[in-house]
């Protein structure tokens, strides 16, 4: 009697769910089992802070696959359902009702979760984070309100919830340390376009400012920074995130910034992989290790490792990408630029209508499309040529950018 394989994928989001297509795709026919803690089935968070939040998206187009997908697909949705242990030596996951589901492949693809605030009046209620469907309920329900808004961080979940509070009519107040909005994302002269913006939209800015504490009787009433007090009947907390490792941790897996898997997005085990925002993968373009937290890469990353999983695989090798909509605008980034050390602009940063190019000895590691459109592709395929490119011509919007992608060719 033949063996009928068992892939074990836990971590129910798009990530998880896109693995899960993909191996029916690619054609195995074994036993595939996805588990996920939410009662939800799985679906996509970038609607959570900007359409869905703001009444203008339906709860179903957030889902990643319809509700029959799962059954006709012969894919076991496991909801609701937490795994306490994995034993990687036994080939086997722990639920928390105490079954054993044993693996002959594991993909992890847990995610992660907000960064959160430890600070005197941190336990007030009206402090809200967002990550899931249901925090994206609640701060819903509270908008359609009109309250007064602080939002505390200024990267891209707070800019987008202020853009959205905003939008629904509520007086707003921006808290962070850093002195411009994405500061440590995009640096000094886009961040000042991201400053602009929401001060134009009646944001008030609290930047390079050091958050004390939390102020109210059972409910927050008032954020206090250094110097001041702001009033409020409302506070969304967006400081980040932190890799969901604690699984892989106790089950001895090498972790660091996100679970270590290679290029092929494997752990040493060989058995287990990781893809999504907790993964830290081998990538093969940059030369080093990295994790990205956003939906591109978690839509490529799933499919990916479930071809891995096949052992037919190839090396990750897309460029990281992300979008976002605040208001009037909307942008593209590809690449990784942290060690850049030249931005050239392509257009008008004052009119909101531009390309930025992140340069490193002439070389483009990063551009971000703002209002101008269907340059995605030239923009990456800059990056992944690692030519030297003149900046004179990459600024001037004359110089085609198609050309200049083939002359880079």
């Amino acid at each position: 009697m033949n063996h009928r394989k068992t892939f074990a994928i836990v971590g129910a989001g798009l990530a998880g769910a896109k693995a899960a297509e993909t191996l029916r795709e690619e054609g195995f026919d074994g036993r595939i089992v996805l588990i996920g803690d939410e009662p939800e089935r799985p679906y996509e968070r970038p609607p959570l802070s900007k359409g869905y939040l703001a009444g203008k998206q339906e709860r179903e187009k957030a889902m990643v696959h319809s509700a029959d997908f799962y059954e006709a697909h012969d894919i076991e949705l496991r909801t609701g359902s937490r795994v306490t242990a994995i034993h990687p030596p036994g080939l086997e996951v722990v639920l928390d009702d105490g079954e054993r589901i044993g693996f002959d492949r594991l993909l992890l693809t847990t995610g992660a979760e907000p960064r959160r605030l430890d600070l005197p009046g941190s336990d007030l209620s009206g402090i809200l984070y967002l990550r899931s469907l249901a925090d994206s309920d609640r701060l819903r329900a509270e908008l359609e309100r009109r309250p007064r808004v602080v939002v505390i961080g200024a990267g891209w979940i707070g800019c987008e919830v202020a853009a959205t509070a905003r939008d629904a009519g509520c007086e707003v107040a921006m808290v962070d340390m850093t002195n411009l909005p994405l500061e440590r994302v995009i640096g000094t002269e886009v961040g000042t376009v991201f400053r602009d913006l929401h001060a134009a939209h009646g944001v008030e800015l609290h930047l390079g400012a050091r958050l004390e504490a939390f102020e109210g009787a059972d409910r927050v009433e008032r954020v206090r920074i250094a110097g001041e007090s702001i009033d409020c009947d409302l506070v969304v907390v967006g400081v980040g995130v932190t890799p969901r490792t604690e699984l892989a941790r106790a089950a001895g897996l090498e972790v660091d910034n996100g679970i270590v898997v290679d290029e092929r997005l494997a752990t040493r085990e060989g058995v287990i992989f990781a893809a999504g925002d907790v993964a830290n993968a081998w990538h093969p373009l940059l030369g080093h290790r990295v994790r990205v937290e956003h939906w591109a890469n978690a839509l490529n990353q799933g499919p990916a490792a479930a071809r891995s999983m096949l052992g037919i695989g190839e090396p990750y090798v897309r460029v990281p990408y992300f979008f976002s909509d605040q208001y009037d605008l909307g942008m593209e980034y590809s690449g990784y630029a942290p060690s850049a050390d030249r931005v050239v602009f392509r257009g008008d940063p004052a009119r909101r209508e531009f390309i930025a190019f992140w340069l490193k000895g002439g070389r483009v590691l990063a551009g971000m499309n703002v209002n101008v459109w269907d340059v995605t592709e030239q923009i990456q395929a800059l990056i992944r040529s690692g030519s030297h490119v003149n900046p004179a011509t990459l600024a001037d919007p004359e110089a085609d950018l198609a050309a200049l992608v083939a002359a880079a060719a």
